[in-house]
């Protein structure tokens, strides 16, 4: 797994497995790597991939739609 985070010891091997995950799932969701989700498998439930799936794709939808319609953030 290549590691893209400047503190990656700050969060557990878990945890870098679903961050991967939903950089994969957000820019290159028709072709997510076999080994990463044998890895998603063997740290997490179905339930729990189902879940983390869930959230990344509802956030993709949140940042696309206010992306498009050039939606200030607020402070």
């Amino acid at each position: 797994m290549e590691n893209k985070l400047k503190n990656p010891d700050l969060f557990t091997e878990r945890e870098l497995i679903a961050l991967e995950f939903a950089e994969e799932m957000t820019m290159n969701s028709n072709n997510i790597p076999e080994e990463l989700y044998s890895d998603m498998e063997a740290h997490f439930d179905e339930g729990e991939i189902i879940e983390i799936a869930s959230v990344i794709g509802a956030f993709n939808y949140f940042n696309k739609f206010n992306n498009a319609l050039k939606t200030e953030i607020t402070k």
